[in-house]
């Protein structure tokens, strides 16, 4: 919308809860000029289908990684199989660097410009600069230039936030190793819980998963059920054409606005010990009870 487009929104599986590519075909017209999968919670987008219609269709592929930082899907990193990748690093993502985000590419023609207009339009930062100028020996004291050419904004992420994110970045597959045990035990757990059931279907080996969430067809009453047990809940999914600024723009995705009531998400940070799921677990098995 910042660049004048009018956003389009696909709806979901209502199994996977990820991007339905029928809906996709469906909704697409030839004013659309890329598409932006959304890997919600970890769970991928199924990549090669899509990355086979955007070719089709001529679309431009901006991967969504915000829940999924070093995850795969069949062999291959999610956020490398698009045009572009975005990721966020925000404090209760995969991996933090407090706050900010990477967006990562093999296109140097389609990255190349956004170098400028993330820091205010100037074309060079003060590495590159200094790295130019100690090539041109002839040209040593204009280490110091560059250029503004296009009207930028301030999103680039500054060094201490970077430096964190390379710390982080180290710890990154351990950490999602560490998520992917609380979701197994999750998973066992409330196996025999009939009034419940997984968000969507957790495949191990595949996605990064983010978060672990259930789905219950009396979701504020157990909300409310689980905070009186000290346990935090949220949501985390509240479907986009619902938004006020969004309504006017969009058609309806209908399995999005009718799944997302039952939603869920329940602790599953890295931090969490054995017997404080385990104590989650209990608390869904009693509320199944009443």
């Amino acid at each position: 919308m910042y660049n004048r487009l009018v956003p389009v929104f696909v709806d979901v599986d209502p199994v996977t809860v990820s991007m339905d590519l029928n809906d996709l075909r469906k909704k697409y017209d030839k004013d659309c000029v890329a598409v932006i999968p959304v890997h919600n919670g970890g769970y991928p987008v199924p990549m090669d289908q899509l990355m086979e219609i955007a070719a089709e269709l001529n679309l431009k592929v901006i991967e969504d990684c915000a829940h999924c930082a070093g995850g795969d899907y069949k062999g291959k990193k999610l956020g490398t199989w698009g045009h572009i990748g975005c990721f966020s690093f925000e404090e209760k993502k995969c991996m933090t660097t407090g706050d900010g985000g990477m967006i990562c590419s093999d296109d140097a023609e389609l990255v190349s410009p956004l170098r400028a207009f993330r820091w205010v339009g100037i074309d060079k930062d003060t590495w590159r600069r200094a790295e130019s100028s100690s090539r041109v020996s002839e040209n040593e004291a204009m280490h110091w230039h560059y250029e503004i050419a296009v009207l930028g904004y301030k999103y680039n992420m500054n060094d201490i936030a970077a430096a964190i994110g390379i710390a982080q970045l180290r710890k990154l597959d351990a950490m999602n190793a560490r998520r992917a045990a609380i979701i197994g035990t999750y998973l066992d757990g409330i196996k025999d819980i009939t009034s419940i059931k997984p968000i969507f279907p957790y495949e191990q080996g595949n996605g990064a998963y983010w978060y672990f969430g259930i789905r219950s067809d009396r979701r504020d009453e157990l909300i409310i059920y689980l905070k009186n047990k000290g346990i935090s809940t949220g949501v985390h999914f509240y479907p986009l054409t619902l938004q006020p600024l969004f309504k006017p723009l969009t058609e309806p995705c209908p399995v999005a606005e009718s799944i997302w009531k039952t939603f869920i998400t329940l602790p599953s940070h890295v931090d969490l010990i054995r017997e404080e799921v385990e104590y989650v677990i209990n608390a869904l098995k009693s509320f199944s009870n009443t």
